[in-house]
């Protein structure tokens, strides 16, 4: 599990004054936990970016300015202005050391296929990311999928993973990866996966205030 500290203040609510705190450069967010009362935020956009644009999963230690105690939270939800793409709103959810939260963890695929070196297939990354639910502490950064043993028409699935402390919210005959014949590659439509790291919500949703 990765860490890290994003320094916070409050912010007053409202439309109006979420757009004047735009245009002062900064971004107005909310965290949210269980028991306590939410808590309107703003921070720097460049401080968000380790959150927003990665392909590993964070925990993070919020510090809000005139807070004493800092809260362990995730990234649940972010906004993008539709036109510039640029951060305009984030929602943080307070997270606690014992209990077992839902989260998205990015995929890694390791090794090269048999089907790829030896029978030219080729290999196809179907899940980025999966969803699982465990305790922070069980949380990894990203899922090593092992994929070296793969042969042409075979695939790895959720199933096949079994790692301490994590529950997958997939079922087990989802497929993560395959290896394909080029033949069937070039004649079947090829669906466009971004090639930069990918977001943790959809571009252009509304923001709430």
């Amino acid at each position: 599990m990765s860490e890290l500290v994003l320094k916070a203040t409050t912010r007053p609510t409202g439309k109006q004054a979420a757009k004047r705190l735009r245009r002062s450069g900064k971004v107005p967010g909310i965290f949210y936990a269980t028991a306590i009362q939410p808590i309107p935020v703003a921070v720097h956009p460049l401080s968000l970016h380790p959150l927003v644009y990665t392909r590993e999963t964070h925990v993070v230690q919020l510090e809000i300015e005139g807070h004493e105690r800092r809260y362990e939270c995730i990234l649940k939800d972010v906004a993008f202005d539709p036109v510039t793409d640029a951060i305009v709103h984030f929602d943080l959810y307070g997270i606690s050391a014992d209990r077992a939260v839902e989260f998205e963890v990015p995929v890694r695929l390791v090794g090269t296929p048999v089907g790829v070196h030896e029978q030219g297939g080729l290999l196809e990354q179907i899940m980025h990311k999966v969803t699982v639910v465990c305790k922070p502490a069980d949380l990894p950064e990203h899922l090593d999928v092992d994929v070296s043993h793969l042969r042409i028409g075979q695939s790895v699935h959720v199933g096949d993973l079994s790692i301490p402390g994590l529950t997958f919210k997939h079922a087990p005959e989802v497929a993560i990866a395959a290896v394909i014949a080029k033949r069937v590659a070039e004649e079947t439509p090829v669906v466009q996966q971004p090639t930069e790291p990918e977001l943790v919500a959809q571009k252009g949703k509304k923001a709430e205030e």
